[in-house]
């Protein structure tokens, strides 16, 4: 911890004007840490989907009233389902990188294929479960809750289509390459990975906000209005 600070911040200690300091400088890099253009763009995306959530997350908190009725919200078994389905991506996320990480790159190509075949089942499962939603009698207007459900999924999905994107444009370079080759393409999986990655802490938030601890959280946003 005491290195990351002191990489983070140690310029501020820096004298540029000391003949000692300009030789060191010179031989800098000019980078503060060892990260990929791939990478940092990724970090950048975080920052503002996380400020979007955010403020959604805020304004759900602050948009239920007081007489938001608890007895029906959601609890059908397809979020449970395609909550276990983004662990799973994460998961051969995770194994991509560990085996790139000691140059194997048998199962590359498998995992990556199984990965977006999943995204495209929760992808579709959010879909199927609109319907289901619809077909209750549940719309954007029926109440705030449902409206700030179609919104925050609805944007998940969104950001979803984005990944999925990145993912094709991967896929289809790595398919058509040998597999020694792999390797040259690992900072753009890891940034792939740690994206999909934070699509699950999205979604996790999402989940325990809205589906598993809802009628807490809309107690906690009455005693907020009230």
């Amino acid at each position: 911890m005491s290195k990351f600070f002191k990489k983070l911040f140690g310029a501020l200690a820096d004298k540029p004007w000391d003949k000692e300091q300009m030789i060191t400088d010179n031989y800098h890099q000019g980078k503060t840490f060892d990260i990929s253009n791939q990478t940092s763009a990724v970090i950048v995306i975080f920052g503002v989907s996380t400020v979007l959530f955010s403020l959604i997350v805020t304004g759900y908190l602050y948009s239920i009233p007081v007489t938001q009725d608890t007895q029906y919200l959601l609890k059908p078994n397809l979020l449970w389902l395609n909550t276990l389905i983004l662990l799973s991506v994460t998961y051969f996320f995770n194994k991509v990188t560990k085996d790139l990480k000691k140059n194997i790159v048998e199962r590359v190509k498998t995992n990556l294929l199984i990965i977006g075949f999943l995204s495209y089942i929760f992808l579709f499962g959010q879909i199927f479960f609109w319907f289901q939603l619809m077909e209750s009698g549940n719309y954007v207007s029926t109440n705030n809750y449902f409206s700030s459900f179609y919104i925050f999924t609805a944007l998940h999905g969104l950001h979803l289509l984005g990944g999925l994107f990145f993912w094709g444009k991967v896929f289809s370079k790595i398919s058509k390459l040998e597999q020694k080759k792999i390797i040259s393409h690992k900072k753009t999986i890891d940034a792939l990975s740690l994206y999909w990655t934070f699509l699950l802490i999205v979604w996790f938030v999402f989940f325990l906000i809205m589906y598993v601890f809802n009628d807490a959280v809309i107690e906690f946003c009455r005693s907020l209005l009230g």
